[in-house]
């Protein structure tokens, strides 16, 4: 049962990012294990359940370690995290709702990081044929103090809506909430019933997302067997006038 994070489970995260070393976490694992790693999983299995139950998604808790081989490489990472969304494939690519600690506290909400350009095409469609539905739930967000984010077009996409111009120059789409490190909520057992709270209220953007994800497959699969299906053989067309050798 999650009891809250202690200021030593922030603490660590805070000085692993100087201490990217094997020695310094190996004296400082049970910190690790004991007041972040257990913590973590306990929260997230807390959230995800009634998720799991009613809406069948499946959670998943990172790691700490990471590969040096690859950006930013580091053999640690600073932060801890874990998802809620439905099983894909490639989890860049669909819908997550998250929650992402660090030695400045948290950040939590819905993301997806890098959509298939035909998912947000699909976006834009629907934000300007759902008769203002995803402005008013967007507007509904931000009072409760959330944040809109992703990566923006270079080239910027016509848009005769002024309310949704701004969605429309998305390449990437966040809705996101922080909680500064010095936020009370962190360290008490409500922390779960907060996440769970803002997960609801961002369910639909995520299941709106999924759905759009789903079509894109689907269509892709079926240009590709189109395209692998053998064509009829060609008939020889008889000659469009009379003529001899």
């Amino acid at each position: 049962m999650f009891t809250g994070f202690s200021e030593d489970a922030i603490a660590f995260l805070r000085d692993i990012r100087i201490h990217d070393d094997k020695d310094w976490f190996e004296a400082h694992k049970k910190t690790y294990t004991d007041k972040l790693y257990h913590p973590m999983k306990e929260l997230c299995a807390e959230v995800a359940a009634p998720f799991s139950k009613k809406y069948f998604m499946m959670s998943k808790t990172g790691r700490i370690y990471t590969d040096p081989n690859f950006p930013p490489y580091r053999k640690y990472r600073d932060n801890m995290w874990f998802v809620v969304r439905h099983e894909a494939w490639d989890w860049s690519k669909t819908p997550s709702l998250f929650f992402d600690l660090t030695g400045d506290g948290a950040v939590l909400g819905f993301k997806i990081t890098h959509p298939a350009a035909p998912v947000m095409e699909k976006f834009r469609q629907r934000i300007v044929s759902d008769g203002g539905e995803f402005i008013k739930l967007v507007k509904k967000l931000e009072r409760a103090g959330m944040v809109i984010g992703g990566d923006e077009y270079k080239r910027q996409k016509p848009c005769e809506s002024d309310e949704a111009r701004r969605f429309y120059q998305k390449k990437a789409l966040s809705i996101t909430m922080t909680l500064p490190v010095d936020s009370d909520i962190l360290y008490k057992p409500e922390l779960a019933k907060y996440i769970g709270k803002v997960f609801r209220q961002l369910l639909p953007v995520n299941d709106m997302f999924d759905e759009f994800a789903l079509q894109a497959d689907a269509e892709k699969l079926a240009a590709k067997a189109a395209a692998s299906e053998p064509s009829a053989p060609e008939m020889p067309k008889a000659p469009d006038r009379d003529f001899m050798w």
